[in-house]
């Protein structure tokens, strides 16, 4: 047992399998009492059991930690508060969480249903605000907290994940508006976007290199979680790890403009100026027709 998280109470949801899992008991190792959230779904969001985070607890309480599950679905506000208010009642306070629950529903975006974007937008995204929405009144009350969401390279793009791409991209402008919104209340939000094995990676190759493992992951948020990344302006980040590396992506900004002077544009105008002087910043992921 270690102490980096000693004295502190962090909500994990999705935390009865894989990074979330990996998280949950990390944090309690470090010291933190811990709710394990999970809604107990398949990887396609089905067939719910509360026993998958009574499992991630009962492991933690097993180890010497402290630990309650909670198997609510975070998709919808009530669950989203309930992980709070769990916290709340079991420990009387809430210094972090961290939002890994997820599903996938791949799909081409031209046969993509309705169903399969709103399942996927609402653990992913929505799921993301109901605990941030629910933790953030509470640690501005406390004036100190910090907020974790998973986001994923995919919020680049993706060939056959629209859905889980705009979820991904939508998490990182939630992390930045939380970290614009709440640094004066001494509350910190980052994004996480990791490559390690899970269910959810199954087809990564098995020999790829850079893929880690989700114990790599956990100790990159368990870093986030703690006094040691306070006072280091570590907020409105997105970070990744991927085995032996961390990284942080660049924040968004302009590249390049045009001004006009006198008149209005025009798309002859614009035609004349943006392929030359505004241009493009190419898409890394984007291969042509033939490639």
């Amino acid at each position: 047992m270690g102490n980096f998280l000693s004295g502190k109470v962090v909500a994990v949801t999705g935390a009865g399998r894989g990074i979330g899992r990996a998280v949950a008991l990390s944090a309690a190792g470090e010291g933190a009492r811990v709710v394990v959230n999970d809604y107990g779904v398949a990887v396609d969001g089905s067939a719910p059991t509360s026993e998958v985070a009574e499992a991630v607890a009962k492991e933690i309480t097993a180890a010497g930690g402290e630990a309650v599950a909670v198997a609510d679905d975070v998709s919808t506000m009530a669950g989203g508060r309930r992980v709070v208010d769990t916290a709340l009642s079991a420990y009387g306070r809430l210094d972090g969480v961290v939002c890994v629950a997820g599903i996938l529903r791949e799909r081409m975006l031209f046969n993509m249903t309705e169903e399969e974007w709103d399942s996927v937008l609402a653990t992913h995204l929505k799921g993301t605000f109901t605990v941030f929405r629910a933790a953030s009144a509470v640690m501005r009350r406390q004036r100190a907290g910090t907020l974790v969401g998973f986001t994923s390279g995919a919020f680049q793009g993706s060939v056959s994940q629209a859905n889980y791409s705009a979820a991904k991209g939508g998490i990182v402008s939630l992390v930045r508006s939380a970290a614009l919104g709440l640094h004066r209340y001494g509350v910190t939000a980052n994004a996480v976007a990791p490559v390690a094995r899970t269910r959810m990676s199954v087809r990564v190759p098995a020999g790829l290199s850079g893929i880690g493992e989700p114990e790599d992951v956990a100790a990159l948020v368990v870093y986030l979680l703690s006094d040691a990344a306070k006072g280091e302006g570590i907020t409105g980040q997105v970070y990744t790890v991927a085995g032996p590396k961390i990284a942080v992506w660049g924040q968004p900004r302009e590249l390049r403009s045009a001004h006009l002077e006198g008149g209005s544009w025009t798309p002859g105008r614009i035609a004349e100026v943006l392929p030359g002087t505004v241009g493009v910043d190419p898409m890394p992921l984007l291969k042509g027709p033939g490639g």
